[in-house]
Formats: C-alpha cells, structure tokens, sequence
C-alpha cells in the first residue's frame, strides 16, 4: 500500500514539530521554557502514534498512545513540582 501526499505530509509535519521540540529543550533558557518543550514533546508524540495507528490500521498503537500521553502528563507535573520547589 502506499501512502498519498496528505499521510507524507502528515509524518513530515509531526517530524518537524517533533524537531523543533527538542531544540527548544536542549537550547531554552530557562527551566520553565524546558518544561514546556517537554510537555510539547510528549503530546506530539502521542499525536504522532495516533496518527500512526491511523495509518497502519492498527488499535494497539492507540493503546500505547494513551498510555504515553498519561506517563507524559504525570512527568511533566513532576518536573514543574521540583523546579517550583513544592511539597515533596
């Protein structure tokens, strides 16, 4: 099967949104900005695998999606919580 200019262009914009991610963690000034970049990094990813079990037809990539966007969540409010120096 092979795929039409929309899914190409669908991986393509997932990929660079995915790039432009990790440049904002390795480069952002600060801590906050990094947090952020974090967070975006794993809601494109989840969007990514979504995306992904659309084209492969496939549910158990939902699965793993779901389970990353929580793993993800729960990372994130941590690491806000420890930059903050909230209640351990």
């Amino acid at each position: 099967m092979t795929p039409n200019a929309l899914e190409v262009l669908a991986l393509i914009l997932v990929g660079v949104a995915l790039v432009l991610a990790m440049v904002r963690l390795l480069l952002g000034p600060h801590a906050p900005d990094r947090v952020v970049a974090a967070d975006t990094l794993g809601v494109i990813a989840t969007g990514g695998l979504a995306l992904l079990a659309w084209l492969l037809n496939s549910a158990l990539y939902l699965d793993v999606a779901l389970v990353l966007g929580m793993l993800a969540f729960i990372g994130v409010v941590a690491i806000a919580r420890a930059i903050e120096g909230g209640p351990r």
